[in-house]
């Protein structure tokens, strides 16, 4: 008698939102505040048993280039797990940029609204594996979410969903899921936005924006079935810990990573 493959383990990926040197951290993309530098942050997080690590330059499309590739190649010399970048990639040497600077991924969201067979290419290139579609929805009324982009900045009039089947069919890998109107907040996820996301999607999803306590990061895997969640002010302000957060998803039955033990991640 067969029984059922237990479910895969979620991710949880830290966000560290970059501008010049520094980690920032807003509320709804907003209001920015230095919480730390790169390197300190992103080698605190692999201490603690990060899954991946997402490394986004905010301002790289509002000044077209992308400045934190040496961010990036410090990373990987240190760092073992997957590293997603993502801010200002709007050709394949951009690309190319990234990944030989150490980066496995890269999250791609203004270049492709603006030249969605840039996607396509990129896919064909580098493989579909390594290319995120970074998608920023804010709600525009009831089951409606438009897509942004420039770090939430600028409208495009795309209905978010419209432009996610598309980007499956231009052949992306991933999805970045974050919801405009919850992120910073540390309210919860947009649990209806992700779960829409993934029925339409068979690649991983990951929701992204207002994770403020493990029982947010709980009920959205669960309601929503995405398979990561990333998350940023809830570590960098102290709330939790990457390990206390596995723990908590654990007893809450969600099957996580290991993590280092707690004294040790501290």
């Amino acid at each position: 008698m067969s029984t059922a493959a237990p479910p895969p383990p979620v991710r949880l990926i830290p966000r560290l939102d970059i501008k010049g040197d520094n980690v920032v951290k807003g509320v709804r993309l907003e209001g920015l505040r230095v919480v730390g530098t790169p390197d300190e942050l992103a080698k605190r997080y692999y201490a603690q048993g990060a899954d991946e690590i997402l490394f986004v330059d905010i301002v790289a499309s509002l000044y077209g280039r992308n400045s934190i590739l040496d961010v990036v190649e410090r990373a990987a010399r240190e760092i073992f797990v997957p590293l997603t970048v993502g801010g200002g990639l709007r050709t394949l040497e951009d690309i190319a940029g990234a990944l030989g600077a150490g980066a496995d991924k890269v999250a791609i969201n203004t270049g492709g609204i603006r030249r969605p067979a840039f996607l396509a290419e990129a896919a064909r290139r580098f493989g579909s594996q390594c290319i995120v579609l970074n998608l920023e929805a804010k709600r525009r009324g009831p089951g409606q979410w438009e897509a942004l982009t420039d770090n939430g900045r600028e409208t495009t009039g795309r209905d978010a969903f419209s432009w996610v089947e598309e980007a499956l069919s231009l052949g992306v890998g991933e999805i970045l899921v974050t919801s405009v109107d919850q992120e910073g907040t540390r309210k919860g996820f947009d649990i209806e936005l992700v779960a829409e996301v993934r029925k339409r999607a068979k690649v991983p999803v990951i929701a992204c924006g207002g994770a403020g306590t493990a029982a947010h990061i709980a009920e959205c895997l669960a309601r929503s079935d995405a398979d990561a969640a990333a998350c940023a002010a809830i570590l960098h302000y102290g709330v939790t810990t990457l390990p206390a957060l596995k723990a908590e998803l654990a007893r809450a039955g969600i099957a996580v990573r290991e993590a280092p033990p707690l004294e040790a991640a501290a």
